[in-house]
C-alpha cells in the first residue's frame, strides 16, 4: 500500500496522507450528493413528462432524459470536485492541484461512467424490459450510448436503442 501511495504521491506531487486523501474525496462527494439530490426532482418531473416507452416517440424521450440524467451528474461532479480543488490549492499549490484533479476527474469519468453503463437499469429502454443485469452487460459502452442517445433526440430519427443494436449482434 505504501508503494502505491509513494507512486501517486510522486506522480501527482501531492502531500496528502490517506487518511486527508479519503476525508478530502469524501467532501467532494457529499457535495456531488447534495447537489443530485437538489436536482433530483428536475430530472423526476422530466422523466414523468416523457412520453410512455410504448410511444413511438419514445426514443426521443428517452435520449433527452438519458442525455439530462448525464449532464447533471456530469455538472454535479465537476462542482463536487471543484471543492476538493480548492482543498488541494491550500495544501498544495495551483499546479499539483489541477493535475490531482484532472487525475480524480479522469478517473471518474471513465470508471464511473462504464460501471453505471453495466449496472443500467435505472432509466429503462424502450421495447426492453427492466432488469438488473442486461443478457450481456459488457458489451458497448457508455459513450456509445450517449452517442446513440444524442443521435435520436437531435434528429428524432425511428431507429433502433443501443441496447437493440446489441442485442441483435450476438
Amino acid at each position: 500500500m505504501d508503494d502505491v501511495r509513494t507512486f501517486f504521491r510522486a506522480l501527482l506531487g501531492s502531500r496528502l496522507g490517506f487518511r486527508q486523501t479519503l476525508l478530502a474525496l469524501l467532501m467532494s462527494f457529499a457535495v456531488t450528493a447534495l447537489l443530485l439530490a437538489a436536482c433530483a426532482p428536475i430530472c423526476a418531473f422530466l422523466l414523468l413528462n416523457a412520453p410512455p416507452l410504448e410511444d413511438s416517440r419514445a426514443l426521443a424521450g428517452h435520449g433527452v432524459v438519458l442525455l439530462t440524467h448525464v449532464a447533471v451528474i456530469a455538472w454535479a461532479g465537476v462542482v463536487g470536485n471543484r471543492t476538493l480543488f480548492r482543498l488541494l490549492v491550500r495544501r498544495d499549490g495551483r499546479a499539483v492541484a489541477r493535475r490531482v484533479l484532472v487525475a480524480w476527474l479522469a478517473g471518474n469519468l471513465l470508471l464511473g461512467s462504464q460501471c453505471a453503463w453495466i449496472l443500467r437499469p435505472f432509466v429503462g429502454s424502450p421495447g426492453l424490459s427492466v432488469e438488473f443485469l442486461r443478457e450481456h452487460p459488457l458489451r458497448g459502452s457508455f459513450f456509445e450510448a450517449v452517442a446513440a442517445a444524442a443521435r435520436n433526440s437531435i434528429f428524432h430519427e425511428p431507429k433502433r436503442s443501443h441496447d437493440d443494436t446489441i442485442r441483435t449482434r450476438r
